[in-house]
């Protein structure tokens, strides 16, 4: 029986989603809490390797199990033995050739920018930059990069495995929400580090540091030899928000849509909620 479940976390305490020798992740802490109920070896997929620090309202992870409990109960019998930084929302039946990462249609991240001193209640969650941002010019920069590009420079040093840098962003939308600024992304799948330097970038723009029209030639394979890299925001301010499916398996890191026709947005996608 293959299992599809709806995870969210606080990722402060923990180094990232993917298991790591002698670390705590949340990879790890959900491959132990399984194995404690059905008392065998699985193996456990997510969606995306959130980073270091960074937080999940709608992970999306499958595994296959050989057995356990009545379907109705396998979230309440997984909470029991998972820590209270991470909760299964929701737990499905699926059917086999399911991926919780090849089969995603969409990744909604957002991230949370405080223009103002943060409380307590917020410091895990937000990047408290603490003064006041241009809004217009956020926004005018996000939609240049809206559409499908080549996002080598928004990305970390890559992965072997990662031949193609190319992704398709549905939406980028930039909003004040009381006395934090929102970066909201919806794409088909990101590079290592690319929400957190998009977000940088937006940063750097509203504070006057970055003209807008950088942003786009930060796009450009040759253009961007010119223009100085994007910084990158701390992980604390990001949380993957959702993630849709399709039915079609594909690997984005080595599979580039130019020959594949787009998906289209729907309308959930192309305006994130506000979760």
């Amino acid at each position: 029986m293959r299992l599809a479940v709806t995870v969210a976390y606080d990722g402060s305490d923990f180094r990232g989603w993917a298991l790591q020798k002698n670390e705590r992740t949340v990879q790890g802490s959900l491959t132990k809490a399984v194995r404690l109920i059905v008392g065998e070896d699985i193996e456990i997929f997510g969606s995306s390797r959130t980073d270091s620090g960074a937080h999940a309202k709608g992970q999306v992870a499958h595994f296959d199990v050989p057995h356990g409990p009545p379907l109705g109960k396998w979230s309440e019998v997984l909470n029991k033995r998972l820590p209270p930084d991470i909760r299964i929302l929701r737990i499905r039946e699926t059917k086999p050739d399911f991926h919780a990462r090849f089969s995603t249609r969409s990744r909604f991240y957002r991230y949370r920018i405080a223009v103002a001193d943060v409380d307590p209640f917020r410091a895990r969650q937000v990047h408290g930059y603490g003064e006041p941002l241009d809004l217009e010019k956020m926004q005018a920069a996000a939609a240049l990069l809206v559409g499908y590009h080549d996002f080598r420079a928004y990305t970390e040093e890559l992965d072997p495995t990662v031949e193609n840098t190319r992704r398709r962003l549905f939406s980028v939308d930039v909003r004040r929400v009381r006395d934090e600024v929102w970066v909201d992304v919806v794409g088909t799948a990101f590079l290592r580090g690319m929400m957190r330097r998009m977000a940088g970038a937006l940063l750097e723009t509203g504070r006057g540091y970055r003209p807008v029209v950088e942003v786009s030639r930060l796009l450009d394979p040759e253009e961007r030899r010119n223009v100085h890299p994007p910084v990158v925001l701390p992980a604390k301010g990001l949380c993957l928000m959702r993630v849709t499916y399709g039915r079609r398996l594909l690997d984005h890191r080595t599979t580039s849509l130019d020959h594949f026709p787009l998906p289209v947005a729907t309308p959930d996608e192309a305006r994130p909620s506000a979760l």
